[in-house]
């Protein structure tokens, strides 16, 4: 695949969605450029936003397995990893693998599970693997977690640890519709059920568009932009915690999708400026700006206060 067939396909699911989730074609962007990066998302949103239906437009589009846990209190480590079951008749444990072995998997309300649960994610996120009683199974490729939290109830739920925030590649909110959005969302609804999403490409395709997006081009300047505004964060007098170099690394495989879904094949400062205050503003504890509309702001003031260089970004 080259890169004028891997921007077609990306262009023909970013259709596929957004024919469907009206409004919605910047978070449709960003996901689709976490996902490219190889990174997990976070959506934090009211309830009837859209979240489990982007997940599932992007599943069916890269005709992926799609899986769907609805986090509860009751919920157990087991119950998302899988466990060994004792088959009597062969005499021995059989493992049955858990809705992780997937392509996209919708952690829907992840802050509603108990921390012990919510940690048996971690390593699925970060190794693509799950081990199980000594026994170690690798996931299926591409792996993404699309993960929700509902931001307006907070009784029965258990914020999400640091360690576990820090897996995400991007914390996005789906935002409001306009009127004439919400219109237009009237009159793709056929009676209850929205339109099916139709395949337009294979999980391999994606596993080689993110392959052909590492090799877009980062200028040795913006590099170090980034990591000028990575240490910012560390340095600012209203964070008790900067960002960790994950973030750094995160950033730029970020900006690489970004650049390669808009068509380049370099990275501008402006796709360094778009994607900053999600891929950065989750990872930081701030004093007083607990909520990330809060710490997006102090993003937003760091990257105004940071001198963007200039260059020919296309060339080394």
């Amino acid at each position: 695949m080259d890169a004028t067939e891997g921007l077609r396909i990306v262009n023909a699911i970013k259709d596929n969605v957004n024919g469907t989730l009206i409004g919605k074609e910047d978070v449709t962007e960003l996901v689709l450029c976490g996902i490219i990066a190889g990174g997990h998302i976070l959506i934090e949103d009211t309830p009837g936003t859209g979240k489990t239906l982007m997940a599932k437009l992007i599943a069916a589009s890269v005709s992926g397995d799609f899986a769907r846990i609805q986090f509860t209190p009751d919920l157990l480590p087991a119950d998302i990893t899988g466990l060994n079951i004792y088959d009597r008749s062969r005499e021995q444990f059989e493992f049955v693998r858990g809705p992780v072995f997937t392509n996209v998997l919708l952690a829907d309300e992840l802050n509603r599970a108990t921390p012990r649960t919510q940690s048996a994610l971690l390593e699925a996120m970060e190794e693509r693997q799950v081990t199980v009683d000594g026994n170690t199974y690798i996931l299926s490729e591409p792996f993404t977690v699309i993960a929700t939290e509902n931001p307006i109830e907070t009784a029965g739920t258990f914020p999400l640890p640091e360690a576990q925030l820090d897996r995400f590649i991007m914390h996005l909110s789906m935002g409001s519709l306009s009127a004439d959005e919400e219109v237009r969302m009237l009159d793709t609804v056929n009676g209850r059920s929205m339109p099916e999403a139709r395949a337009v490409c294979t999980c391999a395709d994606i596993t080689e568009i993110s392959a052909l997006a590492e090799k877009v081009f980062v200028h040795g300047d913006l590099k170090e932009y980034i990591v000028k505004l990575v240490h910012k964060t560390r340095e600012n007098s209203s964070v008790r915690m900067g960002v960790s170099p994950r973030g750094t690394l995160w950033l730029l495989r970020a900006a690489r999708a970004y650049a390669f879904i808009k068509g380049r094949d370099f990275v501008l400062p402006d796709d360094i400026k778009v994607l900053a205050p999600h891929v950065l503003a989750h990872r930081m504890i701030a004093y007083s700006a607990g909520d990330m509309e809060g710490k997006r702001r102090i993003i937003n003031e760091i990257l105004n206060a940071v001198e963007v260089p200039t260059e020919d970004w296309s060339k080394g």
